[in-house]
């Protein structure tokens, strides 16, 4: 059983270069994760904006002092008249609601989508020899695409060399699922500005135990190797799994929800004591809400006489019994539902306990999730057993913890001696914000290859005073 050390993700100090090899302005800086990135490649930030009172308090902590004192906080993007002369690069991750789910895809219609003009405004009028900005996926999906499209062409128009394309917080060296859309612009008149390209994955392969300090130089488990008709029942994989769930591994992690199923997926019918006829009827509930014959939503409740098409003789109290142990619900129209009726709220506070061993945690977001880990590894070779154990060993023994603002700092690429917000909640919303700090690193570096017309950035290696990182995959 091979010992994993866990060093690929011990990161840089915060550094800041004696020697200034270009100037930028930090737009929606949050708590600076672009920042850290830039001052790395020699970077020198000439203003930064930003709204958001307790993100600012952070931002200052970390980089503003005796040495930045001529450096101007903007404010409001939306009042800001002229950025400082002669500004080399302009990055931010503009806010990304209006593009995204949770924000309901509003678009150009949200406030927060027209600050995407204000942006072309500036950069029209200060015309940096380079942007680089950051959002969510979505902003490229085909829901949005004829807006994103409409933006790249607002950007081509005031003349830049404009590319983009979808980066991974996991190929660049953090274990994070955090897909997002990175958008470069080049001035024309750059030589060779439509050379650009984007970094490649650094193939660094991170695990979760990675960002976990009671597991470094730990052993990780061999996996089981099974038939995926064995975990997935006549082989029928699910279309949502992601790349990182393997159809001949069981999963690493588990998931608390009733309107979902599969072989990590916890019921509240698993968790409590329940007979066998009683979690038949609480599949059937979970298999057939989502029939449009019993309604027009995404769930629908189900009455007597629905589950009697299933389950014949079901009688009227088998029902209420589940509604006295709190799995079920009844409604006004004398149907019922799962009490655990929305998916990511999980059960009873947990929604996704993670093993160690597993590659990523989901995306960091702004809104917090009850997210856990396991502070222990679990093996089997079966799915059945697989739960079973998992009950038994971690749930019931309450051997998992949940994530902190550390740890989403370290998921963000963040220095070791980053001076976190003071209130664990603050701090984590603020990281489920911030742009992963070497994703950002690679795209500057090959940028800056470009618009400094040199041909690689050995210099900015050595132009750090008293650089200490124990390991150069992440940002070199």
């Amino acid at each position: 059983m091979p010992t994993y050390h866990s060093n690929q993700l011990q990161l840089p100090l915060k550094v800041v270069s004696t020697v200034h090899r270009f100037s930028f302005v930090d737009l929606f800086a949050g708590i600076g994760g672009f920042r850290i990135a830039l001052e790395k490649l020699g970077g020198k930030c000439r203003a930064y904006s930003e709204i958001d009172k307790e993100a600012i308090k952070v931002y200052q902590q970390n980089f503003i002092n005796y040495l930045t004192q001529d450096e101007p906080s903007l404010g409001d993007i939306t009042q800001v008249e002229a950025f400082p002369d002669n500004i080399d690069l302009v990055v931010g991750g503009v806010p990304c609601q209006p593009w995204s789910v949770a924000g309901q895809l509003k678009g150009f219609a949200d406030p927060r989508g027209k600050l995407w003009f204000d942006v072309v405004r500036l950069i029209k009028q200060s015309q940096p020899k380079a942007f680089i900005f950051e959002n969510v996926r979505g902003l490229a999906n085909p829901k949005n695409r004829d807006s994103f499209e409409f933006l790249l062409q607002q950007f081509t128009t005031i003349g830049y060399q404009v590319k983009w394309n979808i980066l991974n917080a996991y190929d660049f060296g953090l274990p994070q699922n955090r897909e997002r859309v990175f958008i470069v612009g080049i001035r024309q008149d750059i030589a060779n500005a439509e050379e650009y390209e984007f970094p490649s994955p650094l193939n660094l392969n991170p695990k979760v135990l990675d960002i976990l300090d009671e597991f470094k130089n730990h052993q990780l488990p061999q996996k089981a190797k099974l038939d995926p008709d064995v975990i997935f029942k006549n082989n029928n994989i699910p279309p949502s799994r992601t790349r990182f769930q393997k159809s001949n591994e069981l999963n690493d992690f588990f998931i608390f929800s009733d309107l979902r199923n599969g072989h990590t997926t916890i019921h509240s019918w698993d968790i409590l004591e329940t007979t066998a006829r009683e979690k038949e009827i609480c599949l059937t509930l979970l298999k057939n809400r989502r029939r449009k014959k019993y309604g027009k939503k995404d769930g629908n409740p189900l009455a007597l006489e629905h589950f009697q098409e299933f389950i014949p003789d079901l009688c009227p109290s088998e029902l209420e019994e589940l509604v006295n142990k709190n799995i079920f619900r009844k409604t006004d129209n004398n149907k019922y539902e799962f009490v655990n009726s929305k998916n990511m709220s999980g059960i009873n506070g947990v929604y996704r306990i993670i093993l160690p061993n597993c590659d990523v945690v989901p995306t960091l977001t702004a809104t917090g999730s009850k997210n856990f880990y396991a502070t222990c590894f679990l093996n089997a070779d079966n799915p059945e057993d697989y739960k079973k154990k998992f009950l038994k060993r971690i749930y019931k023994q309450q051997k998992y913890k949940p994530f902190t603002a550390q740890h989403a700092c370290k998921l963000q690429g963040f220095p070791e001696d980053f001076v976190l917000h003071s209130h664990d909640k603050t701090a984590q919303k603020q990281f489920g914000n911030a742009v992963p700090v070497p994703v950002v690193f690679h795209v500057a570096k090959h940028l800056m290859k470009i618009i400094l017309n040199c041909s690689d950035n050995s210099n900015a290696q050595r132009s750090f005073v008293g650089l200490r990182y124990a390991s150069p995959n992440l940002l070199s």
